[in-house]
């Protein structure tokens, strides 16, 4: 249309002068054009290849999708002398510690595939896939496939477990007691919190494996780097982040209603309510919060502004930070019964660390998101390595990685784990070197193979799309989440001497 012309003109000749401007944004039902996967279509004069006698249309086949499927979704240095973060491997040991004290739904050992590329724990055991346990008896796996239909039949019935698990699940009736290796690890943190200099190296160790509840605020600012190691600082340092970052508020806030950044405000405004849980977000306290975060971190970052998906990251921070304040959980808590002291640090804590997050990753939300695209071509390569036989079988249905993994990485898996998987999840991402970036591309790999069963059971585009977008996870805990880093560990593990572009 000509006003979308004139507005691309506008950004080309005043770049240096609107800041925080909206970008397109991409889909998992309209992924970006990449030439590498397109080179037939640029070959032939960008014209489609003609549609083979009494096969429909690819195209055809996925506007079928689209019509049936509505979730798409729809600054300068700090001068704060943090500390800069280690990048060294974790101790192997540590991670194959966890590996091996997690256990399949059977009870056996934990086991590991890597089609032909298998390599041995540190003792020599070879590893198989958790995808390729024994399956039980014809009646339990009716039971499996009526209890999967009655949750995809009612996709906003309430979990059974909190948005947020401690160190072991638990139902929402009350709070369960610590085992005593819960204890005992909540006891090491402690510990090493409360010297007077924190060793980071081994809180990442230690964090690798899960952080408890209790001390997971502290954990995650120092692990991002938010807040310094040595522990007389770091009050010193919250006053005055959280002092700059609401001077960003009195500087830039009132002019989202400018004509510049009004596209940029109504898009947050519009996205928030679509954000999970509900039960959260759609708090208006929260709402305004959210807003006010994302916002400024669209006016202090002008070269990619706001994206779709940026908006989801807020909200691990958020939540963790709430439970820095109250015992209770989530779920049905009224954020607006805090305190305004404890609100206004929680919002500034909150906009600090994910700017942290997206400081490593923020080629994923420039224009035509390049981070994203890289990934995406580097998952599948790597699926082809692991799974042949799932990877063949996307190839032969016409499914192609971009149409549902791009928002596997602009959310960062969040549209697919609930939310408590999401900040189990993130412990270890804080922990390991690169997690958000480069160890989420193997944690991508162990997630597809997981559903190897479910995935080859398809036997059309569609079916296979509206699997792999909506991959039953609902009632996942910490557990699975375990399963998924030890095999995500293993792959990073296998594939150490791969080519550079899995480690961009």
């Amino acid at each position: 249309m000509s006003s979308d012309g004139n507005r691309k003109q506008f950004w080309k000749r005043n770049a240096a002068k609107v800041p925080g401007s909206i970008q397109h944004v991409y889909g998992a039902q309209h992924p970006p054009f990449d030439p590498l996967l397109h080179a037939n279509l640029i070959k032939a004069g960008n014209r489609p290849p003609p549609a083979t006698p009494g096969k429909p249309k690819k195209a055809t086949t996925f506007q079928e999708f689209e019509s049936i499927t509505s979730d798409a979704w729809d600054v300068g240095d700090d001068d704060d002398e943090l500390l800069a973060m280690a990048a060294q491997n974790l101790n192997i040991e540590v991670v194959m510690e966890t590996a091996n004290k997690v256990k399949t739904y059977s009870g056996d050992e934990l086991e590991v595939s890597f089609g032909s590329q298998s390599s041995p724990y540190p003792d020599g055991r070879m590893v198989k896939s958790h995808s390729e346990a024994p399956i039980g008896s014809p009646k339990d796996a009716a039971g499996e496939c009526a209890a999967l239909h009655r949750q995809q039949s009612l996709p906003h019935r309430p979990p059974v477990i909190p948005l947020v698990a401690r160190m072991a699940d638990q139902n929402t009736s009350g709070t369960p007691a610590m085992t005593e290796r819960e204890a005992s690890r909540l006891d090491k943190f402690k510990h090493l919190l409360a010297g007077p200099n924190t060793d980071l190296e081994e809180l990442r160790k230690l964090s690798w494996s899960g952080i408890p509840r209790q001390v997971r605020p502290i954990t995650w600012k120092l692990l991002s780097g938010y807040l310094p190691a040595n522990a007389e600082r770091r009050e010193s340092v919250l006053q005055r982040k959280r002092q700059e970052y609401f001077g960003f508020i009195q500087q830039y806030y009132d002019s989202r209603n400018d004509e510049h950044h009004q596209d940029t405000y109504r898009q947050i405004h519009i996205d928030i309510p679509r954000m999970s849980p509900e039960s959260l977000v759609l708090q208006p306290k929260v709402t305004e919060i959210f807003e006010r975060i994302l916002f400024i971190w669209a006016i202090r970052h002008p070269a990619s502004g706001y994206v779709q998906g940026i908006n989801d990251l807020v909200t691990p921070f958020f939540v963790v930070y709430v439970f820095e304040y109250i015992e209770e959980e989530v779920e049905n808590f009224d954020v607006s019964s805090l305190q305004e002291e404890a609100l206004r640090n929680i919002e500034a804590d909150s906009f600090w660390c994910m700017s942290k997050l997206l400081d490593g990753i923020q080629d994923n939300y420039t224009f035509a998101q390049p981070g994203i695209q890289r990934k995406v071509k580097a998952l599948e390569e790597l699926v082809s390595r692991i799974d042949e036989s799932v990877h063949r079988h996307m190839q032969q249905y016409e499914v192609e990685y971009l149409q549902f993994a791009f928002r596997w990485m602009n959310n960062l898996l969040m549209r697919e784990l609930p939310l408590r998987c999401t900040i189990r999840l993130w412990d270890t991402y804080q922990a390991e070197p690169e997690g958000f970036s480069h160890f989420h591309l193997y944690v991508c790999a162990a997630f597809l193979v997981r559903w190897r069963k479910e995935i080859l059971e398809e036997r059309d585009f569609q079916g296979l799309m509206i699997l792999l977008q909506n991959l039953p996870t609902m009632h996942w805990g910490n557990e699975e989440v375990s399963v998924l880093l030890a095999e995500a560990y293993r792959l990073k593990f296998a594939f150490a001497d791969a080519p550079n572009h899995y480690k961009r």
